[in-house]
């Protein structure tokens, strides 16, 4: 050896200098309040469904408090650090430029100084009955309009949070991992509440509720919404797990099923019995909508883990275990649902002639709207006697028609067309990335089930599932882009 050699050979085996940091210690603590702030986002929303699925004001507001300044506090350690956003605006500068447009449309019919000709003529109504000036504005009842707005700005900042901090491959993982860990929670509390208490939302009395499991939620169907997401969620953690797992054991294809087996058996059964928990209260809910819907989703995640490339006939091969094991809980646990499809069928009538209603409504003014949010005061002066007047309606039960008659035929095609391009993009990734595709799959799914269910429920309109189909909508689009191309702002 020269003394070159020995003189290299020694400064590469000499530990570092006190206090000098290494590589890894210096990648650590430059992304610590990446990692801080991902917990925190986690445990946010950990607490989201726990009070009724977060409708309700003390959630709304507490909601309005944690996530956006989880954002602010981002943004604001991204200036002291100097640091680019990973994942730049100009990615989804049309999403983005749509959903500020709905904002700032969404403040101004809320605006009481808008000419009168603007407002909606009820307040001018008002002013008659009353006999003295009253406060117009576009929207019919502004305290509706600022609580939807709030819910609006709420989930915006948690979408970019999750877009910002999701870049990374390990959280955008870590952060999927979450809202399975805390879907088998909430189904874990739900199986245990439908058995100790029957006929009870936490300590509320809920007669629409018995007979049916709805966790924390007050309604069946919101909680069937979330159990979907989180199902979804967790099917494609599974498949990565075996397919990183069983798939790359490098045995011929004939041993595979022994391989599956194996992996099972060293974690793989952690996620399976989380599937089956959801599973099963997803169909004690009974919500026909929920189930239908989240079937497509699992479709499409199945189906988009088993597209052709190198390892797809061991991928189709786990796909096909898990879709024998879904079905045969569905054997097991779908009774009441077959039984309420047997006996409603797919469809309510009473939410079709909702439906035809909201749409009247929204033609009659099809420009202004009459501000997010207030269905529950436009409908009774719309309503007919095609539905029972013995039932209330403080929704829609379609998310899609609530807002264009919230917001108007404009601004709410803006809004539905910003979250379709960002599920198209989380599509996208999915379909033509080679590496890291698990966040982008579940969007992928997780958005054709919200987007389905939204037609016949209000889903999106419960804090806890719009906020958790945020996170994940954010995980899904900051993995689309290879991780060969330059996101930075």
């Amino acid at each position: 050896m020269t003394v070159d050699e020995l003189t290299k050979a020694r400064v590469t085996a000499s530990p570092p200098l006190p206090g000098r940091a290494t590589g890894v210690g210096s990648v650590m603590h430059r992304d610590l309040p990446e990692g801080v702030l991902l917990w925190g986002l986690i445990a946010g929303l950990a607490w989201a469904p726990a009070y009724l699925g977060g409708n309700g004001d003390i959630a709304w507001g507490i909601d309005a408090i944690v996530f956006p300044g989880l954002a602010v506090a981002y943004e604001a350690s991204l200036i002291v650090r100097g640091r680019p956003h990973p994942v730049g605006l100009r990615l989804i500068a049309l999403p983005a430029a749509f959903f500020f447009a709905v904002v700032t449309w969404t403040t101004l019919q809320n605006a009481t100084w808008l000419p009168k000709a603007l407002q909606h003529p009820i307040w001018s109504m008002a002013a008659d009955v009353l006999g003295r000036d009253v406060a117009g504005s576009i929207s019919v009842d502004r305290d509706l309009t600022a609580l939807a707005l709030t819910g609006l700005i709420t989930a915006g900042a948690v979408f970019w949070l999750a877009l910002q901090l999701c870049r990374d491959s390990a959280r955008a993982n870590r952060l999927l991992g979450g809202v399975a860990v805390i879907g088998v929670c909430y189904a874990v509390y739900g199986l245990a509440a439908f058995v100790l208490t029957p006929g009870y939302t936490l300590w509320y009395e809920n007669t629409v509720a018995k007979g049916f499991l709805t966790s924390t939620f007050y309604n069946k169907n919101s909680y069937g919404a979330y159990a979907g997401m989180a199902l979804c969620t967790l099917v494609g953690l599974t498949l990565r797990h075996y397919r990183r797992q069983a798939a790359d054991a490098g045995v011929p294809f004939k041993y595979k099923l022994a391989s599956v087996l194996e992996t099972t058996g060293s974690g793989g059964a952690f996620h399976l019995a989380g599937v089956f928990l959801i599973l099963v209260t997803l169909l004690m809910t009974a919500s026909r909508g929920a189930i239908l819907s989240t079937a497509f989703g699992l479709f499409v995640i199945g189906a988009l883990g088993t597209r052709s490339h190198a390892r797809g006939r061991e991928q189709r091969l786990t796909v096909f275990i898990g879709a024998l094991l879904l079905a045969a809980t569905f054997i097991g646990f779908g009774d009441e649902f077959l039984d309420r499809v047997s006996d409603s069928g797919v469809m309510d009538t009473a939410r079709l002639a909702v439906a035809k209603m909201t749409i009247d409504s929204t033609l009659n003014s099809p420009l202004f709207g009459y501000g997010l949010g207030t269905f529950s005061d436009v409908f009774p002066l719309f309503r007919d006697r095609s539905v029972s007047l013995l039932n209330h309606w403080a929704m829609a039960h379609n998310s899609y028609l609530e807002a264009l008659q919230g917001l108007g035929l404009i601004f709410g095609t803006l809004l539905i067309a910003a979250v379709m391009m960002l599920a198209v993009k989380s599509l996208k990734g999915a379909t033509t990335r080679h590496a890291h595709l698990t966040p982008s799959r579940v969007a992928a799914g997780v958005c054709l089930l919200i987007g389905l269910h939204s037609l016949v429920d209000f889903s999106l309109q419960i804090q806890a599932v719009a906020l958790t189909f945020a996170a994940i909508l954010g995980a899904g689009v900051a993995q689309s882009e290879s991780s060969r191309t330059p996101t930075e702002d």
